[in-house]
């Protein structure tokens, strides 16, 4: 089997967006690949100072969920005609995956971007930019997106009915939520849950919207109304800005906590009455790409993150 450090790059070329499939098949007569991975579409849309970020993300999905990447740089400035860039990049397992960069403003991708999408398989559209979406050119790809991903909070995207919303805070948080659902899967845990009144969650660097998004989702669990009971503080930890360090569940005579330790691991801890219980869970960190393929590869509950999200939205 053709391995990927077998493969070399090819291109990227320039050329237009009528040209780009023409060009992309002269790319492929170089290669000596005869599986092409038509597994769907992913559309980027960033910023130049992202731009490196993103295609670090992008490389590491592997082609398993978009065979064809397609990258908009929105601030490129005006041109008089809108160049592509167009190229093949090795992957693991002897395959390439196809990569298209566009430079434009949002105005010329708005019509660029929909002839290169790759026919009859499933589009995702990634706002990769902090700014909020100006224009049309996001609402518009929505309309014919399967999913958009997004960070929704600081974006202020709500989700919508016609496409899944993915938020990669969410995404990353997983681990952590699956690792206190644990803790309350034994019986005698999970009876002490009515006594909870408060939460109290840490996260590292200066983002606290993820955690905003993991509480909205305990005080829906439990049922309440608001995270009014709810304390948000920024912490240090082995994490990601924007990750959880760590979180308590409260109330009387009862506490549960979570602390990140050394590597992927988290300390937990159960007390009340005469119990005390502790143990350790892996709960790795989630790069950008792996928060990436996990919400392409497994979109979440809608109504669980909706419900999160309004919760999270509200307490802004």
């Amino acid at each position: 089997m053709t391995q990927a450090t077998d493969l070399r790059p090819l291109g990227p070329i320039e050329t237009s967006v009528r040209r780009a499939q023409a060009t992309l098949d002269e790319l492929w007569a170089q290669t000596d690949v005869e599986t092409r991975a038509y597994t769907g579409n992913i559309v980027a849309l960033t910023v130049q100072r992202h731009l490196s970020r993103v295609e670090e993300a992008l490389a590491g999905l592997e082609g398993r969920y978009a065979g064809r990447q397609i990258i908009g740089v929105m601030d490129a400035g005006h041109q008089a005609e809108l160049q592509v860039q167009v190229s093949l990049v090795p992957q693991p397992g002897g395959l390439y995956i196809e990569r298209l960069r566009l430079a434009a403003t949002p105005e010329q991708l708005q019509g660029a971007i929909l002839p290169l999408l790759r026919p009859a398989t499933v589009n995702h559209v990634w706002w990769g930019a902090d700014t909020q979406p100006g224009g049309v050119l996001l609402s518009e790809l929505a309309e014919i997106a399967d999913q958009v991903i997004a960070d929704s909070l600081t974006l202020d995207i709500p989700p919508a009915r016609y496409y899944a919303l993915a938020d990669l805070g969410w995404s990353r948080s997983a681990g952590w939520r699956e690792a206190l659902a644990q803790i309350f899967d034994s019986p005698d845990a999970a009876r002490q849950l009515g006594q909870v009144d408060r939460l109290t969650v840490r996260y590292a660097g200066t983002n606290a919207l993820p955690a905003r998004l993991f509480a909205g989702w305990v005080a829906d669990t439990l049922g309440w109304p608001d995270l009014g009971d709810v304390t948000f503080e920024a912490a240090t930890c082995e994490r990601e800005n924007g990750d959880l360090c760590g979180l308590e569940l409260a109330g009387e005579g009862v506490r549960f906590t979570l602390s990140a330790g050394e590597a992927e691991l988290v300390r937990t801890e159960a007390r009340w009455a005469d119990v005390e219980r502790t143990t350790e869970l892996n709960v790795p960190p989630m790069s950008l790409a792996e928060g990436l393929a996990r919400v392409m590869a497994r979109p979440e509950r809608r109504e669980v993150f909706e419900r999160a999200w309004a919760l999270a939205k509200a307490s802004l």
